[in-house]
């Protein structure tokens, strides 16, 4: 017994790899922020000195109390937006569903600081609206930078995870609940808190962590618009590329206090749902029904103004980007100049983005796949295992895993930092999760009988399920590695961290130009970005058949 070996078979040889790939690129990266998290920064010798000094100074401690005020306002606007929105949506029949629910996806799916950038050329100390106001009607308007600006652009920007994760689970709901309720008596917004309400809670704290950890790990926003209100992120990444002697140890504390916060909230949020979670059966679903009246005008009101606050970003980019600019500064007539510049200057940012993100993708679905039939086909402590080291990315902030793939590979004997290597396996990490999910999900409906008789035919398991499996697994597969897809190539908070010049990607070469206050050029790549995501999100909706973006 003693003398047993372990059959090297395909799927053991996949599983072996996997856990080297995660081991060098994923546990030694966090391992190594959390030892140099307790290293001091001159002497180099173990101590507690980081953490003291972040606790016991005022400085640091208010960014994270700013990171927590924020968070949890966005969070609650998006709860009071987001699930009126829900039931309206679904429980009324509205004209254009069909085009608004893509207008707020859209609006969901484009990165954060571009709406940030759009608010700025609206309402910026010299943006349009400001001056408007300013001249025609004397009123000053408050500032778009600080706590208020970033709230408006946060809330706008993800009170559709809300909209779609609550819209989602209304639809589970079956209707002779609602029936019996109003036959004992129980109606209007009496039954919405009493009877709707408790069944969508469980979905809409799952859609309110994904809030909370979006706007918890968000660095553009604030490092655009914030001035002053310091918040984590920014603080990290001031703190490990401070030209006035950033320290990359105390950043290394700072990166492992957001960590360990973000997987407190997440475990505690999967406590939660698995407590508290049940199955719906909707024999019966909800039948929207004609509003009646000024209860008609006001829903009507209320659906397509925020429809038209949420693409503002979109629209002010489009718009902007084909301005006549005269040094920096827009100025009467448009033209072509914005597009001239990029394609002189920051033509090899969008040669990045696509090529980087092109090579990402492939690995994501190799990767999905594979991780995928190994969690689902074959299920062992390890394969769970595997499933839950792959998916814990998901809730690192993107500029905490810059810092931590830079700390690990600064270095021989695995020298990556400045390399497009290090970025395409920051994006890898970061967003292998939708590719995963969906990759599971599809495989959960494919019978395993089909490979089976592959291979009793003579077939290797590895080419039963190149053949077979991997082939049945493509559409489901496809819907996850879009979505990843979407998701990298707005990719903004890692990739700030580990860009060089020859690296440097869109949203980087976006988020330098609005800085620079350049907003011609910032305009036209910001205007690339969101094509892409739009017709991204398109084909999306062809290849799934849906409009569901959820994990």
């Amino acid at each position: 017994m003693l003398n047993k070996k372990i059959k090297l078979d395909f799927w053991n040889i996949v599983t072996f790899l996997i856990i080297i790939v995660f081991a060098i690129f994923l546990i030694y990266p966090l391992l190594s922020l959390f030892l140099d998290g307790f290293k001091d920064s001159k002497s180099g010798v173990w101590s507690l000195m980081n953490y003291i000094q972040f606790f016991s100074k005022k400085y640091y401690t208010s960014a994270l109390v700013n990171s927590f005020k924020l968070t949890i306002s966005v969070t609650v606007i998006a709860v009071l937006i987001g699930v009126p929105l829900a039931y309206f949506m679904s429980f009324y029949k509205i004209k254009g569903k069909g085009v608004l629910e893509v207008l707020f996806i859209i609006s969901m799916m484009s990165p954060n600081f571009i709406g940030a950038y759009s608010w700025i050329l609206l309402l910026g100390r010299n943006g349009s609206v400001t001056k408007f106001l300013e001249k025609v009607l004397g009123i000053n308007m408050p500032s778009i930078y600080g706590f208020a600006g970033m709230l408006l652009v946060f809330s706008l920007k993800l009170y559709p995870f809300i909209y779609i994760y609550v819209s989602g689970a209304l639809k589970k709901i079956d209707v002779a609940l609602s029936e019996a309720a109003e036959s004992l008596g129980c109606g209007g917004l009496k039954k919405v808190f009493t009877v709707i309400m408790p069944l969508i809670t469980p979905t809409l704290v799952a859609a309110a962590l994904l809030v909370f950890m979006n706007c918890m790990a968000d660095f553009g926003t604030p490092a655009l618009i914030g001035e002053g209100y310091r918040v984590m992120p920014t603080l990290v990444y001031s703190e490990f590329v401070g030209e006035s002697g950033g320290s990359a140890n105390f950043a290394a504390c700072m990166a492992t206090i957001m960590i360990i916060i973000t997987a407190l909230v997440f475990f505690l949020q999967k406590w939660y749902i698995n407590t508290k979670s049940f199955t719906m059966s909707s024999i019966r679903p909800i039948q929207p029904k004609e509003p009646k009246g000024i209860f008609k005008v006001l829903i009507y009101i209320y659906i397509y103004m925020l429809a038209g606050l949420s693409i503002i970003p979109q629209a002010m980019v489009v718009y902007t980007s084909f301005k006549a600019t005269k040094m920096q500064v827009f100025v009467d007539g448009f033209s072509l100049g914005s597009y001239k510049k990029v394609a002189d200057k920051a033509l090899a940012a969008v040669t990045n983005t696509y090529v980087f993100c092109f090579f990402a993708i492939v690995i994501i679905i190799t990767l999905g796949m594979l991780i995928a039939y190994l969690t689902v086909r074959r299920r062992s402590v390890l394969t769970s295992a595997i499933d839950s080291i792959a998916m814990f990315p998901y809730i690192v902030p993107g500029s905490v895993l810059g810092i931590t793939l830079l700390i690990a590979f600064n270095h021989q004997p695995l020298m990556l930092a400045g390399t497009a290597f290090i970025i395409i396996i920051s994006l890898v990490i970061r967003r292998l999760a939708y590719t995963l999910r969906s990759s599971s999900a599809i495989l959960y409906q494919i019978s395993p009988s089909m490979e089976e008789a592959a291979v009793s035919l003579g077939d290797t398991p590895a080419k039963s399920f190149v053949k077979v499996t991997a082939k049945m697994m493509l559409p489901g597969v496809a819907s996850g590695a879009i979505l990843s897809w979407i998701t990298i190539i707005n990719e903004l908070s890692s990739s700030v961290m580990l860009y060089t010049s020859k690296t440097k990607t869109m949203s980087v070469a976006i988020y330098n130009e609005v800085i620079r206050a350049s907003y011609g050029p910032a305009a036209a790549l910001a205007s690339i970005l969101t094509l892409t995501t739009v017709i991204s999100l398109l084909v999306f909706f062809k290849v799934s058949g849906s409009k569901d973006v959820t994990m």
